[in-house]
């Protein structure tokens, strides 16, 4: 850990020891799970959900325990790993703008209470998902793993492909929503899986651009602060080329319409990507990126949900 950390470390402590606790509400708690985080990847935990049991021919309204199992389960681990996020990194969080209000950082929550808080909720969302079935437990399981331990505890501040390890994390939703349906977990599921995963790298990079100078304050080696923009910028141009065709692997099952927006939506990412090596405003392109890889996410996996209805 370097001087900075170090120093902010015990600036922090100070702070957080002299902070009045009284006046927390539900909403600092809600704070620390990452609501957007959540939402967004309920959407893709769904997604699976009802593309198994259109696949499988399951009812979903005949297996309503199902469905609220895997998706409480899914958002109550997902909130706890979120949770546990906040406790690990609350040494450095006050060295960025975008975290520096994190009810970790001004002390507004005992570190004790979001630990346990964290802890709580992931437990009780493993609970859930093992009653949906045994196959979305483990696959809740390994997505925790990956994100409190192997993402926040290690490489996140130790390599520049911590985002690759955190992209594991993020990409088990569909499944999870998927295998509290269908244990057996069908090739479109597998299919979802690599879509999030090699979705997550440019969004999260993009990020990582706009947030180069707080990233590099708080010693964390994004990949933007130890190897530099254009390298940046090569990477992502290459995840987003290789989305493509991974996302088309579900056009002979998914039909023309699919195949069609799919391709639309992939090329116009790619276009953005490659205009980056001609723009000037770095900073502006990076949030093109990040918006333009929001968009495509949240359109494309509803898109296969009302596929599916029509």
């Amino acid at each position: 850990m370097n001087k900075t950390v170090l120093e902010g470390a015990k600036v922090l402590e100070s702070s957080i020891a002299n902070t009045n606790t009284s006046n927390v509400t539900w909403r600092d708690f809600l704070a620390l799970t990452k609501v957007g985080i959540v939402m967004s990847n309920m959407i893709t935990a769904f997604a699976g959900m009802f593309l198994a049991a259109y696949y499988m021919d399951i009812q979903l309204f005949a297996n309503l325990h199902l469905v609220i199992f895997g998706l409480l389960g899914s958002a109550l681990v997902m909130a706890g790993a979120c949770s546990l996020n906040n406790y690990i990194d609350r040494d450095i969080d006050h060295l960025m703008e975008r975290t520096v209000d994190r009810p970790t950082v001004t002390g507004k929550i005992p570190e004790k209470q979001v630990l346990l808080f964290g802890l709580l909720l992931s437990g009780i969302g493993m609970l859930f998902l093992l009653l949906a079935s045994l196959t979305a437990a483990v696959i809740g399981l390994v997505g925790l793993v990956f994100y409190v331990v192997i993402y926040t505890m290690w490489t996140k501040r130790t390599t520049s492909l911590n985002t690759i390890v955190g992209s594991v994390s993020g990409a088990v939703p569909p499944l999870i929503g998927w295998a509290a349906i269908d244990p057996g977990l069908h090739s479109v599921a597998w299919v979802l899986f690599l879509i999030m995963f090699i979705w997550q790298p440019p969004h999260f990079l993009a990020l990582a651009m706009k947030r180069c100078e707080e990233y590099r304050k708080a010693g964390i080696p994004m990949l933007p602060v130890v190897s530099g923009f254009a390298v940046t910028k090569r990477q992502m141009v290459l995840y987003v080329a290789a989305l493509i065709p991974i996302s088309l692997l579900l056009s002979p099952t998914f039909g023309p319409v699919y195949t069609t927006i799919a391709a639309l939506l992939g090329g116009g990412w790619l276009a953005l990507g490659i205009a980056g090596f001609v723009m000037k405003d770095d900073m502006k392109w990076a949030r093109l990126m990040f918006v333009y890889s929001l968009n495509y996410l949240t359109i494309i996996f509803i898109l296969m949900i009302v596929l599916h209805v029509v």
